[in-house]
């Protein structure tokens, strides 16, 4: 499936052994990890095409869907089942339906799903017309060629998905290694800082960014220090937090950013790190402070700018605590791609090569 501006296989938990080890392993030989390339299995090389969601039916009252998403990486043989993917759980209602798990329910179909990883609930309402999921839309999200039908995702609490709180440390604001941050987690536990903090325009190619060895070394330092003040411990072999540079907007949205995945300079900005980004837009004191724009009003609207176009987010704000964010809404776009088998060595799964 692909789900937002990531792809991956999909699964149903009850295909898949129930020992994690022995899971983890299949899926490392279902992707071709770890080989920078992939060239025996389905990865696609890049951290956005290296991932898999595993789901079943939900088992909590009110909950329809569980989602289990695992991060894999191209030339590690790790698979990460700590953090959430916005991006990816855009496709976990369409896989659901188009494998029988759950029943169209009219025109359009709205589904509850817990988010394994972190306990984090959404509603998630695709198009269903005849009963069947519709791909083809109007819909366009930067990152993805062509247009395709909408699938609106409602986060329903997301602060403190990983972290002890949406300020883990405790305030808006800190100086970790000379720079100046806001470590947020609103979805996903980000360190954003001021691009012209580490001198840097943050209008940057990811080209660019991506062959800037000393930003990037800068980079990591300052990812392994946010992460202990951060309460994450040592995070040199986790995905997040993500570390988020900032500047005042190119072209008519909120802010400009370059997101990095965590080491490579993301082609656009994950979901869930939009929805971060877009929180601390509106935190007074925030590092974004001076240099977002922001709408006025109990609902605002945030454009956050990337490499490839913009993410928009509606975030709703409570009006007697400004700084409390009570709804974050978007929209995303998902397609099937294949259906089929992937072949799992025998000396990885013994008995079941499928």
């Amino acid at each position: 499936m692909r789900g937002g501006t990531s792809r991956g296989p999909f699964f149903r938990a009850a295909d898949l052994p129930a020992d994690v080890a022995l899971r983890d392993r299949v899926l490392l030989a279902a992707m071709g990890s770890p080989d920078r390339r992939q060239i025996d299995g389905l990865g696609g090389a890049h951290p956005l095409t290296s991932k898999v969601g595993i789901v079943r039916r939900g088992r909590e009252p009110g909950v329809d869907l569980d989602f289990l998403f695992a991060q894999l990486q191209p030339d590690r043989d790790t698979v990460d089942t700590t953090p959430n993917c916005g991006n990816m759980l855009a496709a976990v209602v369409p896989f659901a339906l188009e494998t029988g798990m759950v029943a169209a329910q009219g025109e359009t179909s709205r589904f509850r799903v817990l988010t394994l990883n972190t306990g984090m609930q959404c509603d998630v309402t695709v198009r269903t017309p005849a009963g069947r999921v519709e791909y083809e839309g109007d819909a366009r999200i930067d990152g993805v060629p062509g247009t395709s039908a909408p699938i609106a995702i409602s986060f329903l609490d997301t602060a403190g998905s990983v972290c002890s709180g949406l300020l883990p440390t405790g305030r808006v604001r800190d100086v970790v290694d000379g720079v100046d941050v806001t470590c947020i987690d609103n979805g996903m536990p980000l360190v954003m800082l001021r691009a012209a903090d580490v001198g840097r325009t943050g209008y940057e190619s990811v080209e660019a960014m991506n062959a800037d060895a000393e930003l990037k070394a800068r980079l990591e330092r300052l990812r392994l220090a946010c992460g202990r003040v951060m309460g994450l411990g040592d995070v040199a072999d986790r995905n997040y937090p993500k570390m988020t540079l900032i500047a005042p907007p190119r072209h008519g949205g909120s802010v400009c950013t370059r997101s990095f995945i965590p080491q490579l300079c993301h082609d656009a900005i994950g979901v869930l790190a939009a929805v971060t980004v877009g929180t601390a837009c509106v935190l007074e004191g925030s590092v974004c402070d001076g240099v977002a724009v922001v709408p006025a009003g109990r609902v605002k609207g945030v454009s956050v700018e990337h490499p490839t176009g913009e993410f928009g987010v509606e975030l709703e704000v409570d009006p007697a605590q400004p700084q409390h964010v009570t709804r974050a809404a978007l929209l995303r776009t998902a397609r099937l791609v294949m259906r089929g088998d992937v072949m799992i060595p025998a000396s990885v799964w013994k008995g079941n090569p499928r």
